[in-house]
């Protein structure tokens, strides 16, 4: 999943790691990188509500995933010192929900952004 698209919105968050540095609430991140990304001429959608279906019936309604980039990429953000390991799990989650292939997990908390970008794909 080493895609154009993916490149560019790890480029992205790389640039607000860059200026911010590690260590703020995830909601700043979140309003930051999709800040970053309407900047570089991309589609960005903040907390999309998710419904989550267990045969044919919706069994949760509006779970809420951080970022959806054009609409084809999903993008889960955090700013611990370690990932859980439900988070990566939580990003297989959404991505099934929605229906989508491809997501990038992304945790802010990290020295070095790189350590911290996760490619997630089904």
């Amino acid at each position: 999943m080493n895609d154009e698209l993916t490149q560019r919105i790890i480029g992205a968050a790389i640039e607000v790691h860059r200026i911010l540095g590690p260590g703020l609430l995830e909601s700043i991140y979140e309003e930051a990188l999709c800040h970053e990304l309407r900047l570089r001429g991309f589609e960005c959608e903040r907390q999309v509500e998710v419904d989550v279906y267990y045969k044919d019936i919706v069994v949760i309604k509006g779970q809420r995933l951080d970022l959806l980039v054009e609409k084809q990429v999903v993008v889960e953000l955090k700013s611990v010192s370690r990932l859980p390991e439900v988070a990566m799990a939580q990003t297989l989650s959404y991505l099934k929900a929605i229906r989508l292939k491809r997501a990038l997990l992304i945790n802010f908390g990290e020295k070095r952004l790189v350590d911290g970008v996760k490619r997630v794909s089904l």
